[in-house]
């Protein structure tokens, strides 16, 4: 009896470094709640990411900045919930770690704790090590995140790539170097030069997760709600929709309506 190759183990920090070594590429997309964290899981996804994009796509607001802790510990336990196999890593949100290395502990311990999920990401270079240093020497994995950093939005101005200029470029680096140094497990980089992304992927040890950053990184990550066309106004050239969901879903609202209208549901079969 043959068994799904993606039903046999579950995914460590330690699979993904392997996975690495060997040139096996890493998939990861955003989940939020235990039905979708559960198909997710089911279809064979390596990594979760109980994103922050969360205050976008299920909060409506228009940056990552206003969602909570709490918030992110109910998206992060329902999603462990539902998934066997994947690594599921949280986002730390904004304000719980930036210049507060005491806070960014208690923040990922919490985490950890009321959670179940399996590691943190934060977003930052230099002005984050502290908390990095901090959270790894807890025994807590570590993800980091440069490039484009959602949460630095109103320091940046914009959405725009990031590190095209030579000096941004060699500090992303440097910052990339020092990450790995500090303990962290992956990195994620966003919205930067498929060139630069290449090489932080060749120079880095440890595995390099691309959003718009080219296809030499050593995994890739989208949002889940934009690569089914769920969100249908956010159209970056690094999105590949997959599915048109909105549409899938107008349709079946839009006959269950008429169904109910017309008085066809429920049928004789479908009552009691």
């Amino acid at each position: 009896m043959s068994v799904h190759k993606h039903q046999e183990k579950r995914i460590t920090t330690h699979v993904l470094q392997e996975m690495k070594q060997r040139g096996e590429k890493i998939s990861m997309l955003t989940a939020y709640d235990y039905s979708m964290g559960r198909i997710l899981d089911d279809a064979g996804l390596d990594v979760l990411l109980v994103g922050d994009s969360a205050s976008n796509v299920i909060a409506g607001h228009e940056t990552t900045l206003p969602i909570t802790l709490d918030q992110m510990i109910y998206h992060a336990s329902s999603v462990v919930r539902g998934v066997k196999r994947a690594l599921v890593v949280v986002d730390l949100p904004f304000g719980n770690y930036q210049g507060d290395s005491k806070n960014a502990l208690q923040s990922s311990i919490r985490i950890m704790k009321e959670s179940g999920a399996h590691a943190i990401k934060l977003e930052g270079g230099e002005f984050v090590q502290d908390s990095v240093k901090r959270i790894v020497s807890a025994g807590i994995p570590v993800m980091g995140h440069l490039g484009l950093m959602p949460q630095s939005i109103y320091r940046f101005g914009t959405y725009t790539v990031r590190a095209t200029e030579e000096m941004e470029a060699e500090q992303l680096l440097k910052d990339a170097l020092m990450l790995q140094e500090l303990g962290i497990f992956a990195l994620v980089l966003e919205k930067i030069p498929a060139d630069l992304a290449r090489k932080v992927s060749e120079t880095l040890k440890i595995p390099v997760i691309g959003i718009g950053a080219g296809k030499y990184c050593d995994g890739q990550v989208l949002v889940t709600h934009d690569m089914l066309g769920i969100t249908y106004e956010f159209a970056p050239r690094f999105l590949r929709r997959y599915a048109n969901l909105k549409e899938t879903m107008n349709q079946a609202f839009m006959q269950y309506i008429e169904d109910v209208k017309s008085g066809d549901f429920p049928n004789d079969k479908e009552s009691y």
